[in-house]
């Protein structure tokens, strides 16, 4: 637990230092302006949309350049010559991210819609979203050592992650997105503007654990076969 504490607070310190809170900061004042200046009406569709988009950047891109900092400035090869597990390492990434993620959507929901929300299924949705999105970004960045190389691989997974905007606008209604990962975060994230079904509340909460989980798996592989043996053989 002290291990997992430390590494919480370098992390927050980290984060300051490479400047994530002032482009959380400014991507939120950038979401308001654009949400202010739509038709009320349209809210309760734009909001979610918004927050959807916003954490995928968050997430996908925040943790990816944190782990290129990290391989640049070796404090990744000092991780792996100390106690510290790789549950710890993630954990702290992923609670970090995620209460700066939830942070800045709460904001942004409140200054543009109200307070007229479930705060439940959009504290849901925000989790699993972030979850998912920092999970993929940090096993799509583990083999690349610069952000010039990582740029265009990386698009491959951002339309992943984005895929389901498709259903929820309406463009194609097909049964096949309930298998993409971030699904139940995007319908999480509607139904705390709009009523959804108590099937598609289970369905998201339990898919989103699955996807969670499985990930955690994924990033484990990826941060043994990409960081830890290139680290280790050095």
């Amino acid at each position: 637990m002290k291990r997992l504490l430390s590494t919480l607070r370098l992390d927050v310190l980290l984060q300051q230092r490479y400047g994530l809170f002032y482009a959380a900061g400014f991507s939120a004042l950038v979401w308001i302006a654009i949400l202010r200046a739509l038709p009320s009406q349209t809210l309760h569709i734009a909001v979610p949309f918004i927050i959807f988009v916003d954490l995928a950047i968050v997430g996908f891109y925040f943790i990816a350049g944190m782990v290129l900092f990290e391989k640049d400035e070796a404090t990744l090869f000092a991780l792996v010559v100390t106690p510290l597990r790789f549950w710890e390492y993630m954990t702290s990434k992923l609670v970090t991210l995620t209460t700066l993620a939830t942070i800045v959507s709460l904001i942004v929901i409140v200054t543009t819609y109200g307070l007229k929300f479930n705060l439940l299924l959009a504290l849901l949705g925000t989790v699993f979203m972030s979850f998912i999105a920092l999970s993929i970004g940090f096993i799509a960045v583990s083999p690349f050592t610069s952000l010039s190389h990582y740029l265009i691989p990386s698009q491959i997974y951002a339309i992943v992650l984005y895929l389901p905007l498709i259903y929820y606008f309406g463009w194609w209604k097909n049964p096949i997105f309930y298998i993409l990962p971030t699904q139940g975060s995007l319908m999480l994230l509607r139904g705390a503007f709009d009523p959804i079904a108590s099937w598609q509340i289970t369905y998201a909460v339990a898919y989103g654990i699955f996807w969670v989980l499985v990930l955690a798996l994924l990033a484990r592989r990826a941060f043994n076969r990409y960081i830890v043996a290139r680290e280790g053989g050095r």
